[in-house]
This record gives C-alpha cells, structure tokens and sequence, in this order.
C-alpha cells in the first residue's frame, strides 16, 4: 500500500513538473515577440515624437512642449529606431538576462523616464480602459 502510494505521490508531482516545462512563466517573450517588437519600433517609433509633444505640453506648458518636447521625442524616436533594428537583427538569440525581454527599461508610472514595450498610440481609439467609456449594450 505504500509503494503504491508513493508511486502515485512521485507521478503526480512529475505530471506537474513536466506541465511547469511545457509552458515557463517567459514562454509569451519569444523569438516571435522580439521579431514584432524590433519591427514595430523601426516603423511606428516616430510616433514617440507627437506623443512627447503633446505630453510635455499637459505637464509643463506650451513653451516646454515646443523646445524640451521635440527633443525628448527626437530622441526617443532615434532610440526606438536604432533598439528596433538591433532586436530585428538579433531576434533568434536570447541576449537579455538569457531572455527575450525588451533590454530597456520598462515606464514606471511616478517618472517620466522609460519605455513601453511597443511604441505609443495616437488618436482617440486604444485598448486601454482609461481612455474612452462606452455606453453598456443592452
């Protein structure tokens, strides 16, 4: 009775470790994801420079969004774009801390430094619940 308790008790924690192999926590930063994301930095990273704009004129004001705004989003759009490339380039080989990970640092909400993983989004429509609420359907 015991052995077959324990031969139970050592399958059900190997169904377990073999389920924890299949599907690692990192399993969604990919190749594949690393691929889009270089891509979608090279091609929409110009958006960071509107974005910048808009952004440092609600914070600070018309005149810091025309001199200080252009030159933070030029250079965020120059950086997206030069990261865009080396993650295109690089994209089979796990070179962040052996991951695929984005190697910039992620936006912390309290600073106005960072970067989101993929470039920012204009326009009114987004994906993001904070920005528009909609009727509920009925």
């Amino acid at each position: 009775m015991k052995t077959l308790l324990s031969i139970l008790l050592v399958a059900a924690f190997g169904a377990v470790a073999y389920g924890d192999v299949q599907d690692p926590p990192m399993n969604d930063q990919g190749p594949t994801r690393k691929l889009g994301r270089g891509i979608a930095n090279v091609l929409y990273g110009i958006t960071e420079l509107p974005y910048q704009i808009a952004n440092i004129n609600d914070l600070e004001g018309n005149s810091a969004g025309c001199s200080y705004g252009i030159v933070k989003g030029l250079g965020r759009t120059f950086f997206r774009f030069s990261e865009g490339w080396y993650e295109i380039i690089t994209f089979p080989v796990p070179n962040y801390k052996g991951s695929y990970r984005a190697p910039y640092a992620s936006q912390i909400p309290w600073l106005h430094g960072g970067y989101t993983e993929f470039p920012p989004e204009l326009g009114f429509e987004t994906r993001y619940p904070y920005v528009r609420e909609y009727a509920p359907v009925q």
